[in-house]
């Protein structure tokens, strides 16, 4: 099953913050044996939010969505999810409990009286509404409940908020209580070396072999033109399968030496 990520926010596209959440989420998944398959970045623009998420309903995918699911007027992720989906947008009702049990806390840590009619405190309700038919995401820094959408077969998406302090152990719960069962299910390969003075264009021929004799297998090329301190390289490896992955390496280690060129094992 392929994992996406959404990161949703103008302040990540004008550069006033800099996302944390992809390499966050690499790590996440990693750590689990798993990888991510795409990401993508989308401004607080309702029409294209909307889109993105209406074509990404329309996969199989588990994608993880952050930011945007706030009550103030640039937020329009819970709108948008339920425009893409075509349903209405409602309180639910386990949300609801969570959001009055948080302004309670919090009243009482500010020692003063709480009135759930106050506007402030029904405002607050707003982050409860959510897609109808969605699920919450418990949140254990302050209670404040994502939401989810199962969709296709298998596929769902996972609304959080955009702060990484929310976020992250909401990713990691839902990784651990909804997917354990996709963990290390296969053992997978990468290696790679320098190759130095070297030109991509005639390094391809090769590349394409492998990967038509490996169909397990994917080479990637990472070159560099060098700097004061490091000659021009390519970085040039192998990744996937474990067993054809090491036969792959082994091979193009092979067709490397015997073109004579200079090597570094990374």
């Amino acid at each position: 099953m392929a994992f996406g990520l959404i990161i949703i926010g103008d302040e990540i596209l004008s550069g006033k913050r800099s996302d944390k959440h992809f390499p966050k989420v690499v790590e996440l998944l990693a750590a689990r044996g798993l990888s991510l398959s795409w990401a993508e970045v989308v401004g607080d623009d309702r029409a294209r939010i909307t889109a993105t998420l209406k074509r990404t309903f329309a996969t199989d995918d588990i994608v993880f969505s952050c930011g945007g699911i706030g009550a103030t007027p640039d937020d329009h992720t819970r709108q948008c999810a339920a425009a893409a989906l075509g349903v209405p947008i409602e309180l639910h009702p386990e949300a609801k409990q969570k959001i009055q049990e948080r302004m309670l806390e919090m009243a009482q840590e500010a020692n003063v009286p709480f009135d759930l009619n106050k506007p402030e405190n029904l405002h607050r309700l707003k982050m409860g509404e959510f897609p109808q038919g969605a699920e919450i995401v418990p949140n254990p820094y302050n209670k404040i409940p994502g939401f989810a959408i199962h969709h296709g077969k298998g596929g769902a998406h996972y609304f959080m908020p955009g702060f990484p302090v929310m976020a992250w152990p909401m990713i990691a719960w839902i990784l651990d209580t909804h997917y354990p069962h996709l963990f290390h299910q296969f053992a997978h390969f990468e290696k790679s070396v320098l190759v130095y003075q070297a030109m991509e264009s005639a390094l391809t021929p090769l590349m394409e072999e492998i990967e038509s004799e490996f169909p397990q297998v994917k080479v990637f090329s990472l070159p560099s033109v060098g700097d004061a301190n490091t000659r021009r390289h390519i970085e040039l490896g192998v990744k996937g399968d474990a067993e054809q992955g090491a036969l792959a390496f082994d091979k193009l280690l092979a067709e490397l030496e015997q073109r004579k060129l200079e090597l570094q094992h990374v």
